[in-house]
């Protein structure tokens, strides 16, 4: 068995495609013994794949781009969360946005991800940062959850399904931000291009199993819930109600890809905030390499047609 470290970001519902191939034996199948490591800060998660000791990973999509053109060597080889799957929760208090006027929004970190879409919804309702409210990185929405609860901050993007198990306990969702902006690429599966350019023969089977994973989450509702409750904690009618809402919206790809429209917008919200200068790639295709994927998926077709 081929070992490699793949990271991702807390007991998120985002996971959902690693956890099934490793459940449903995806990836033993294709020869891999794959150790998941959950890491509750984004930084952390694109730090380990930088530096090598995670190979794969579930990271922010603005990392990718922010460290290509610093001259680094990350990339994106498929999807992962390709729509929004957030609401915009308040604490009990918060009605409206002008209510959040001097208070605390919660983010995941102040240099990518969340911070960006934040500012945007913001400041199309007239807030501006840092004038009219706080940002504060606390982490993934587990995190965000847990100090919204405890009132160390008044707001922050929830995930399906935090955000359900938020309303039903009287908390206000102020905006759905998919509305928006329908596209957008939050987080994908990155590697360091090196690595993965000299590993093919591990990228392969892993893609593989990974395109595998995606389908089978489509097709398999009843038999997805309960990894999703022994994974995430959630119980079962909110793990049915966050299926419902990642394939009625296709949150997650149907075939693994990533999604050129949803990374250029990633790109365009996170430029009005954070200029990157002399621009080295052009368009959202630059930061995608396709060809892991695109060669799993022939294989996936060749497969089944030896077997009929």
């Amino acid at each position: 068995m081929q070992k490699l470290v793949f990271a991702a970001v807390s007991r998120n519902y985002f996971n959902m495609p690693i956890w099934i191939a490793e459940h449903r034996g995806m990836l033993a199948d294709e020869g891999l013994d794959v150790a998941i490591e959950l890491y509750e800060g984004v930084d952390e998660v694109t730090n380990r794949l930088r530096d090598g000791r995670a190979q794969l990973a579930y990271g922010i999509t603005e990392h990718v781009i922010l460290d290509s053109e610093a001259g680094g060597f990350l990339e994106i080889i498929g999807g992962n969360v390709n729509r929004l799957p957030f609401s915009f929760v308040t604490g009990k208090a918060i009605k409206t946005f002008e209510d959040l006027r001097g208070k605390t929004v919660g983010v995941s970190s102040l240099d990518a991800g969340s911070s960006s879409l934040v500012m945007k919804l913001l400041s199309a309702r007239g807030l501006e940062y840092p004038r009219d409210y706080k940002m504060r990185a606390v982490g993934p929405i587990l995190a965000r959850w847990e100090l919204l609860q405890s009132g160390e901050i008044d707001a922050g993007l929830q995930g399906a399904p935090l955000n359900y198990m938020a309303v039903d306990q009287g908390f206000s969702s102020l905006c759905e931000p998919r509305r928006e902006v329908p596209d957008f690429q939050f987080t994908s599966l990155n590697a360091d291009s090196r690595w993965a350019a000299a590993n093919n023969a591990i990228v392969q089977p892993f893609m593989r199993a990974f395109v595998r994973a995606h389908r089978w989450f489509f097709a398999n509702r009843e038999a997805v819930t309960p990894i999703a409750m022994t994974e995430t904690g959630i119980t079962e009618d909110y793990a049915l109600r966050a299926w419902d809402e990642y394939t009625a919206d296709e949150i997650f790809p149907r075939d693994g890809d990533a999604n050129t429209a949803a990374v250029q917008a990633l790109i365009e919200i996170s430029s009005l905030i954070r200029a990157v200068p002399n621009r080295v790639k052009s368009s959202a295709d630059d930061y995608i390499n396709r060809g892991y994927l695109d060669a799993a998926q022939k294989q996936l077709e060749s497969m089944s047609v030896h077997k009929v």
